[in-house]
């Protein structure tokens, strides 16, 4: 259907008139199908102009089984002061919001202590979701409505605790469909995402005797169900900065706060290395998929990947080289200031929580440890010498030449020759060698005057001075 200016007038009309039919008393199925007319044209924001006004949205707040609270009569007279008086526009608005969440509240607490299906809880949790989204002064109204005492800290670290094994539940469910089963969990995980990293604890305190999966005498089932949902968001690769980044990030503060946790995903992602012909991006494993989005095009899902690696191996940077190549590893190391290699494990914000257990290299890996290429983290093929052959002139002329290229390239801003600073960090190449010659002159300089001031000594003294 091809949308014109007469078009979207027709749908403002139609909007018009069934928000007016809708406001009368109508049949069951007649009002179904005018309220589902209405879905669809609110999907078009050309039409939405006559859905938005006061009227149209205490209609169908009605209608959706939500009680403002409020005599219909002063709600007219209220509407009658605003328009002649724009200044308590914002006034009313804001209290219409909150009868509405009040009304909300009282709608969703019935309906979930009536015992009857959930019909419509799901679209009015999301209204309240982003009710108290676009405005954070209801949140606070909403944590005391209808509470004989306020949440003080002590009672929403409690709450969270309880959200977060309703959520371990919620993670290990089965349910009909693979699609059904995503969604749970795909929710799941956005919500342990936002809890406290205190609270992600709950997910391993379960007794061991009812687990499938443990390690070194914990529970594993939780973390096991969130490398299997990672593993399924790596292999559809859309939308991976929606579907894949919070997982990721879960995983990470996780393993930072659980040595256990860390021990269990490292086993899975970074085992021991044995095959080390193939570039660590090009593995088919989870660690190739991993190392493959630190070069990813989108930032967030290049840090959260980067992160989760990094902290597998304690934050270490050999050992993270190692697992993933110093080309793949640069940007973390680069950001970080940690392209030097001199800072390691211990010196980590959550060093603490690491522990010293040393790395364990295999058989295979011990073998060709001397001929790996460090910056792309596999045994490269031997490569024929291109000097061969060739007279010392020879090469001085082509390195020369190399040299004259490079700083052509360079004059016209093409490349820009960099270094690693002492921090650790990347810098413009001139930019060092002009503090190298900045620092050569000034000790030449002090050099001259120690050697003017001894000049200008008479002899005795500057014998003296020498010895």
């Amino acid at each position: 259907y091809s949308y014109n200016a007469e078009s979207c007038l027709t749908f403002l009309d139609l909007a018009a008139a069934l928000l007016c039919f809708v406001g009368g008393q109508l049949q069951p199925a007649v009002l179904r199908a005018c309220l589902h007319t209405l879905r669809i044209l609110s999907r078009d924001r050309r039409a939405l102009g006559p859905m938005v006004t006061d009227s149209s949205l205490l209609t169908l707040t009605h209608l959706g089984g939500i009680n403002l609270l409020q005599p219909r009569q002063q709600q007219d007279k209220t509407q009658i002061q605003d328009q002649s008086t724009p200044g308590l526009t914002k006034s009313f608005m804001s209290v219409s919001m909150e009868r509405l969440l009040q009304g909300l509240w009282e709608s969703l607490k019935q309906g979930i202590w009536s015992g009857a299906p959930p019909t419509g809880q799901f679209y009015k949790l999301r209204l309240l979701f982003l009710l108290t989204a676009l405005r954070p002064e209801l949140r606070l109204q909403l944590q005391q409505v209808n509470t004989p005492h306020p949440l003080t800290v002590i009672n929403e670290a409690t709450l969270y605790r309880r959200l977060a094994a309703v959520l371990r539940h919620c993670l290990l469910l089965s349910c009909d469909g693979a699609d059904t089963m995503e969604e749970l969990q795909g929710h799941t995980v956005n919500i342990l995402s936002a809890l406290p990293l205190t609270c992600l604890d709950v997910m391993l305190a379960v007794p061991v005797g009812q687990a499938s999966h443990q390690y070194e005498g914990v529970n594993m089932d939780c973390v096991h169900a969130l490398l299997l949902f990672m593993d399924r968001r790596l292999n559809r690769g859309q939308k991976l900065k929606e579907k894949l980044t919070p997982v990721l990030s879960l995983l990470t503060e996780s393993s930072r706060v659980h040595r256990e946790t860390r021990h269990y995903l490292r086993q899975k992602i970074l085992p021991p290395l044995k095959d080390v012909a193939v570039r660590p991006e090009q593995d088919s494993t989870l660690r190739g998929q991993l190392v493959r989005l630190m070069t990813h095009v989108d930032t967030d899902v290049k840090d959260c990947a980067a992160e989760l690696l990094f902290v597998l191996c304690k934050e270490n940077v050999s050992r993270f080289v190692k697992y993933t190549g110093y080309g793949n590893a640069a940007g973390l190391l680069a950001a970080r200031g940690l392209l030097n290699g001199r800072r390691n494990s211990g010196d980590g914000q959550f060093a603490s929580h690491y522990s010293s257990d040393s790395d364990s290299d295999t058989e295979e890996y011990r073998q060709v440890r001397s001929k790996i290429n460090l910056v792309t983290g596999r045994v490269e093929a031997e490569q024929p010498n291109p000097m061969e052959g060739m007279t010392e002139e020879e090469k001085e002329e082509e390195a020369c030449r190399l040299i004259c290229m490079i700083n052509r390239l360079s004059q016209d801003q093409i490349i820009q020759p960099m270094g690693v600073t002492r921090d650790g960090r990347l810098a413009p190449l001139w930019g060092q060698m002009r503090s190298c010659t900045e620092e050569k002159e000034e000790e030449e300089d002090e050099y001259e005057e120690e050697e003017q001031g001894l000049s200008s000594m008479p002899q005795g003294l500057k014998d003296k001075t020498m010895k």
